[in-house]
């Protein structure tokens, strides 16, 4: 990895499938990233708002919503909020692609 102006390159663009999550480790910090099928990429934090927690890196993706693979919490990957009826929100990270290779900023 390397850090330019507070951002992280990750790595190729292509080495993130379409529509399944990778976990990535920055320090402390397990982020999922997302290449989602029209073309954005998302990242958030790895950790399931619900107070049994999950790993989000393992949901399944729907257009820019993720689902909790324990809970089955709808997730916005924009914003990070989740869907009524349930509550709580996940850490979002901004993310950039510049040719091929994904910066993300902490």
């Amino acid at each position: 990895m390397i850090t330019t102006n507070k951002q992280i390159k990750i790595k190729n663009i292509h080495e993130f499938p379409v529509g399944i999550g990778q976990l990535i480790q920055i320090g402390e910090e397990e982020i999922a990233i997302f290449r989602l099928s029209n073309g954005n990429v998302r990242a958030i934090d790895n950790k399931s708002p619900h107070p049994k927690g999950g790993k989000l890196s393992d949901g399944l993706v729907s257009g820019e919503f993720l689902f909790c693979p324990i809970h089955d919490w709808k997730i916005s990957l924009v914003d990070g909020v989740v869907q009524a009826p349930d509550q709580g929100k996940v850490k979002t990270y901004p993310v950039e692609i510049v040719g091929n290779d994904l910066f993300i900023a902490l």
